[in-house]
């Protein structure tokens, strides 16, 4: 089965659940495929995304849809989750929703990982974003080979009254 016809009938799948695919990987062997599904609300925010409840619904519908289709063999893995904090950019609309938030990637033509904010998606194969030193670049959605949202952690608080070493 070609990746964009599985990954075409499993978009389209979780939309009409309601959800909307955050990623997608297939690993695994030939004789035992895994197909990793991350799901996401378009209006979830940090504690009111997805639940197991929801990744258990998608599971338990993708499941009946994938085998009745005849998209997988008998001896594949489903594993559904959520996309987590510092979730996935894979396609064009989530470059779109997330504009105006910071991303680390690695792209083709970048140095190693870099930090960077989401400036504007002139079309869906295109992003613009700027780089830490300030400088804005254009770059091809094709050439990106991972990017996530990147979240800014608290630093740690130390308990007061403890010792600096």
């Amino acid at each position: 089965m070609p990746h964009d016809a599985l990954l075409d009938g499993i978009r389209r799948h979780v939309d009409e659940l309601g959800f909307e695919l955050a990623d997608l990987r297939r690993v695994g062997t030939l004789q035992r495929p895994i197909l990793q599904v991350r799901i996401d609300r378009l209006d979830s925010s940090p504690g009111h995304g997805i639940t197991a409840e929801d990744c258990a619904v998608v599971s338990r519908s993708l499941e009946r849809y994938l085998e009745g289709a005849g998209l997988v063999g008998p001896r594949y893995v489903l594993e559904v989750s959520s996309p987590g904090l510092e979730r996935p950019l894979r396609w064009a609309g989530h470059w779109r929703r997330f504009t105006g938030h910071r991303v680390r990637l690695r792209a083709r033509g970048l140095s190693g990982r870099q930090a960077a904010d989401i400036v504007a998606v002139p079309d869906d194969e295109h992003v613009r974003l700027r780089l830490a030193d300030g400088a804005e670049v254009t770059l091809p959605l094709a050439e990106i080979d991972d990017a996530v949202l990147a979240v800014d952690w608290p630093a740690p608080r130390r308990k007061q009254g403890a010792r600096r070493p």
